[in-house]
């Protein structure tokens, strides 16, 4: 299971649950492959609804590789995950949220 408390969001990728995580490394590695501004620029185009197929798929491959997983965006790209490319969305619009909030205790 997830634990959002480490900032971890689960995805479905080719039938086999994986464990996405936004790490230092992979937020570095994330910002590297933005075509234009940083981090503050996607959580901006994300809470506007403004976001790209690009931001996601960047999104959720630094996640991916946060939590372990040793593939690339062209892995990613043809693979089926579970829910399509709106889960997808979901996914990267969750792990960038949790990876600068902290989460309420219960």
């Amino acid at each position: 299971m997830a634990n959002p408390y480490a900032g971890e969001v689960a995805l479905v990728v080719d039938g086999q649950r994986r464990v996405a995580r936004l790490t230092l490394g992979a937020l570095a590695e994330l910002e590297a492959t933005l075509e234009t501004g940083g981090l503050i620029d996607l959580a901006e185009r994300f809470e506007a609804g403004r976001f790209s197929t690009r931001d996601v798929l960047a999104l959720v491959v630094a996640g991916l590789r946060g939590g372990g997983w040793p593939g690339t965006a062209g892995d990613l790209m043809t693979a089926d995950i579970a829910g399509g490319p709106v889960e997808a969305a979901r996914v990267a619009a969750q792990l960038l949220a949790r990876a600068f909030a902290v989460p309420d205790r219960p």
